[in-house]
C-alpha cells in the first residue's frame, strides 16, 4: 500500500496541473524548483509534499 496524503495536498497538486500542465514534469526536484518561485508555500514541507504529488499527477496523466 502507497502512503496516505491530506486531502488538500491532493486538491492542491491537481489544481496546479490542471492550470499549466507544461510547467510540471515526472522529475521531484524541477517540479520543487518551479513550487519554490511561487508565493503560496511558506513551508518547505507543504511545498515538498505537493511536488511529490505532482508527480504521481503527471504521470497518471500521460497513461
Amino acid at each position: 500500500m502507497g502512503r496516505v496524503r491530506q486531502t488538500y495536498v491532493k486538491r492542491l497538486a491537481k489544481d496546479l496541473v490542471s492550470a499549466d500542465e507544461e510547467r510540471f514534469s515526472e522529475d521531484f526536484d524541477e517540479n520543487k524548483e518551479e513550487l519554490k518561485d511561487m508565493d503560496e508555500f511558506k513551508s518547505k514541507k507543504l511545498r515538498n509534499r505537493v511536488a511529490g504529488y505532482i508527480v504521481r499527477v503527471v504521470q497518471n496523466k500521460e497513461d
